[in-house]
């Protein structure tokens, strides 16, 4: 389970934000993605901690899962796809769980290349995090 100084935050693209998300909601806020509320972001914030912990999905034009991960800074930025909206689910509920295994049913490459800029620039993780449908052509 998270750590009692961390939080967990759940936002959609539609602006709806979950503060301490449950199983079932975070369930719910994937199974309604769809054009206009394409992409999900879960959170964890820390008061005084910086970099930026998050697990994002992007539901494609295709019906794919763009799945991203960062851990504290862009070089440990992490994508994979899939069209599987359970294993999404799965992984997301482990990562928000703190589980060391919840990425183990993909192959994740490594994607913090194209956040050099922004570190280049002086920019931290959360304040200039990009959900991945502004970010990748779709």
């Amino acid at each position: 389970m998270l750590e009692d100084h961390a939080m967990l935050i759940a936002t959609d693209e539609a602006g709806r934000v979950v503060k301490k998300p449950s199983k079932p909601a975070i369930g719910r806020m994937l199974a309604n993605l769809q054009r206009g509320n394409a992409h999900l972001i879960l959170e964890r914030v820390e008061e005084g901690t910086e970099g930026s912990w998050y697990v994002q999905v992007l539901l494609r034009d295709d019906d794919t899962y763009q799945l991203e991960f960062r851990d504290g800074v862009a070089a440990e930025h992490y994508q994979t796809r899939t069209v599987s909206q359970e294993k999404v689910l799965t992984a997301m509920l482990g990562w928000a769980a703190g589980m060391a295994d919840w990425k183990v049913d993909f192959m994740w490459n490594n994607i913090g290349s194209q956040f050099e800029a922004d570190a280049h620039h002086g920019r931290s993780g959360a304040a200039h995090r990009v959900p991945a449908h502004k970010r990748l052509p779709v």
